[in-house]
This record gives C-alpha cells, sequence and structure tokens, in this order.
C-alpha cells in the first residue's frame, strides 16, 4: 500500500506540463544579424605576418554573456589535423564595437578555422558557427574592416 500511496501523490503533484521536454521545433529562431567574426592583418615584416580574430558587433544594441569557442580541423598532406579548442568569454561588446577573440597562426589557413559564437539580448540566446574554410584568408578576399578599421576576411 506505500507503494501505491507514494505513486498516486508523485502523479498528482507532478505538474505535466512544467516537465515536457521542448522539441527544436518549439524553440524561437533566433537569427543572428549584424554580427562579424574577421581575421585581420595587423603587422606585416619581411619575415612575418601578425593575424588577429575579431568579432564585430555592427548592431545598435550590446550583446552580453558572450561566449567563442574556436577550433581548427582538416587535412594536412592528407593526414587528419585538429588543433586545441579555446574558449573566449566576455561580459558585453558594446554596440558598433569590436573585441580581440585571439590571435591566429599563418599555418592553420589550410585548414577549416570555426568560430562558434553565443550571446544575448534581452536574455534571449542566439548563436551561429563561422567557419573560414581553407585557403579563404587570402589578398583577393580582403576588405577594409568595418569598425576594426584594419584590412582582412570577414564572414558576416
Amino acid at each position: 500500500m506505500n507503494g501505491l500511496i507514494r505513486f498516486r501523490n508523485y502523479s498528482l503533484n507532478r505538474p505535466t506540463q512544467l516537465n515536457k521536454p521542448k522539441m527544436i521545433k518549439d524553440l524561437p529562431e533566433n537569427i543572428v544579424k549584424d554580427i562579424a567574426v574577421a581575421v585581420a592583418l595587423e603587422k606585416e615584416s619581411a619575415e612575418s605576418k601578425i593575424w588577429y580574430v575579431y568579432l564585430i558587433n555592427l548592431k545598435n544594441v550590446p550583446i552580453e554573456n558572450v561566449l567563442i569557442t574556436s577550433k581548427g580541423y582538416g587535412e594536412k598532406d592528407g593526414t587528419p589535423v585538429k588543433t586545441s579548442t579555446l574558449r573566449h568569454m566576455f561580459p558585453v561588446v558594446d554596440k558598433g564595437s569590436y573585441k580581440l577573440i585571439e590571435p591566429i597562426d599563418e599555418q592553420t589557413f589550410g585548414l577549416n578555422n570555426e568560430y562558434w559564437l553565443s550571446y544575448y539580448i534581452d536574455g534571449n540566446i542566439y548563436d551561429k558557427k563561422f567557419i573560414f574554410l581553407p585557403e579563404s584568408i587570402v589578398d583577393m578576399n580582403f576588405i577594409k574592416l568595418p569598425v576594426v578599421n584594419k584590412v582582412g576576411v570577414m564572414i558576416l
């Protein structure tokens, strides 16, 4: 009888709608707009080039609790290659501003360089993957980057 009572109490007190799992189709489609990731040429000398990756907020509102994971993957000389996964966090990226994410080595330009971005606006979460494909960071793809005011390649 104790088992029956516990089951009955558990069933009666359990809110059915609150514990119902949400399906992906039930979640709002928060589309990322006016946010870019860019690779910029910082310095160039006869011996080397120095490159940095930037997050650019082109929105008219700040973005908060920004989390970025970065990794490289692909093949080099027929061998699968993966870089370490790095994580970066910024409490706020103001409207019309940018943040330096990380330096990037020119040797990784032959790999897929992935930056997975998540952030909040007004308590709503947004996320998007930005992937620089192999050999996409080349002179013919260079533009003048907005806000950063440097030359580089940008994914919007």
